[in-house]
């Protein structure tokens, strides 16, 4: 009888903690050595993402996909939750929070032909859904517009844009993005005035975040997630670097030995290429 390929991915993590004959080191992690290699394949899923490489998009999925057997597996055996209970509450959960989609709340329910619901409608049922839940289980829902949670490993850009939409919901924003460019300024201006003014390295700390937060309003504004710009720019930086040191290798020259004007010929030669 042939099994599918998750059965056989269920399988396999079941085989590398056996007790008795499975692997020295999967049988020697838990949740918490587990953890770093979580967030680094979803960072991995994410750089694939940006480099729009969809053979290793793949790959790394099945990593990310890995992560959440591994850690449902250990959940298992400690008597808490096995994998088909986490997917069988996420098809629950979603069913539950798309009404638009499953008006009846099951998954064989559709919605029908003249239902105009709008992408903002959707985020806003969806938080109101998640409140409803919440009270449900016996938690408390915050009279305030910021978020109850975000996770501490969040991207501080990215946390950033969550806690901006959030107020803008209830109508603390530019109306468009026309001021937000004046802010940057303002806040460069400030960052000058800290540092001229020999304000303290705290205060110019201050500052920067200021500006950064209101880059991370500017992106929001035009559309663009501030994180994933945030990555591009890096990549683009450095394959430009390691231009500018080929290129200097390739005319026999140590790159560190190089002026600053001569760096900047190579960083503009490698910047046209």
């Amino acid at each position: 009888m042939s099994r599918s390929s998750l059965e056989d991915l269920l399988y396999l993590m079941s085989r590398l903690r056996d007790p008795e004959a499975g692997c020295p080191w999967d049988l020697e992690q838990d949740f918490t050595t587990i953890a770093p290699y979580t967030l680094e394949e979803t960072c991995e899923v994410l750089d694939a993402i940006a480099s729009e490489d969809f053979d290793n998009l793949r790959e790394e999925l099945g990593d990310l996909l890995f992560q959440v057997v591994f850690h449902s597996r250990m959940a298992e055996e400690a008597g808490h939750f096995d994998f088909h209970q986490v997917a069988a509450g996420l098809v629950e959960k979603m069913v539950r929070r798309h009404p638009h989609v499953f008006p009846a709340g099951t998954l064989e329910s559709r919605k029908s032909a003249d239902d105009a619901t709008t992408s903002d409608e959707v985020v806003d049922n969806w938080q109101a859904i998640k409140r409803k839940e919440k009270l449900a289980k016996g938690g408390s829902v915050s009279p305030s517009a910021m978020p109850d949670k975000l996770p501490s490993a969040l991207p501080s850009l990215t946390r950033s844009c969550k806690l901006q939409k959030s107020v803008a919901k209830v109508g603390f924003d530019w109306p468009d993005a026309e001021p937000v460019f004046d802010k940057i300024l303002e806040e460069i201006d400030e960052i000058r005035e800290a540092v001229s003014e020999e304000q303290g390295k705290e205060r110019v700390e201050e500052e920067i975040g200021d500006l950064l937060f209101a880059c991370v309003n500017l992106s929001r504004h035009l559309s663009v997630d501030p994180d994933m710009a945030m990555r591009k720019a890096n990549d683009k930086f450095e394959k430009r670097f390691r231009s500018m040191e080929r290129r200097a290798a390739e005319d026999g020259y140590e790159f560190q030995q190089l002026s600053l004007d001569e760096m900047e010929s190579y960083w503009q030669q490698g910047k046209a290429s």
